[in-house]
């Protein structure tokens, strides 16, 4: 059975559970987007995370949230909401490592001053083991999260993209402040490796936590 064949098969046995999901969410965006434009989003974001998702019983939880993050980025996007704290998009390839990474210490660090995203041209099927672990010495559990495909919403509602140095590349568009983190990637890596790698990023993330919220770093 190919892997199309399956995931048309999965859309079929979750398509009550999409409707639902797509109402929840058209009630959230009432007055923003159509009820259909809604449903669009929450199908395609349901296709493209079956496409990699190892386990299929998390799909309809990851979707809603998916698609809420896209439809809440492409609300920004067009202006139709105001963001009132900068918005940050880390990417690489997989989604799986570095940006995971990022995403979650810059988290901790802005504490809610920033809205955080991370995203894959290319999103494996989990995390990166090894990564989990390291980020979890810090305290910081990643064990929901999961890898998300790049989408030109989430660019365009960013303020600042950041490629983690995977020769990742994003829509150029005017505005926005780019930069490009050549950073080891941690996959098949020693712990001790991704460690050095957690730290490196760690650091980087104080410098750019402090550039958008006009304080100085902590040490």
């Amino acid at each position: 059975m190919t892997d199309h064949h399956e995931t048309v098969l999965g859309l079929q046995d979750n398509t009550d559970v999409l409707h639902r999901i797509s109402g929840r969410l058209a009630h959230r965006f009432s007055g923003v987007f159509a009820p259909e434009t809604v449903e669009r989003y929450v199908f395609e974001s349901y296709t493209a995370l079956a496409r990699t998702a190892k386990i299929s019983a998390y799909l309809p939880a990851t979707t809603e949230h998916f698609a809420n993050d896209r439809l809440s980025a492409l609300a920004k996007s067009k202006n139709a909401v105001v963001s009132e704290v900068p918005e940050v998009l880390f990417v690489c390839v997989q989604n799986a490592g570095r940006s995971q990474m990022a995403a979650a210490l810059l988290n901790v660090e802005s504490k809610g001053k920033i809205r955080v995203r991370s995203a894959g041209s290319m999103p494996a099927s989990e995390l990166d083991a090894t990564v989990v672990a390291v980020m979890g010495e810090m305290g910081l559990d990643l064990g929901k999260d999961y890898p998300k495909p790049l989408t030109d919403d989430v660019v365009r509602a960013s303020d600042v993209v950041i490629t983690m140095g995977c020769g990742d590349s994003c829509p150029i568009y005017p505005g926005k402040r780019y930069e490009d983190w050549e950073i080891t990637d941690p996959a098949g890596q020693p712990i001790n490796t991704v460690r050095e790698i957690r730290d490196e990023i760690q650091e980087r993330i104080k410098t750019l936590a402090a550039s958008l919220t006009k304080e100085a770093p902590r040490p």
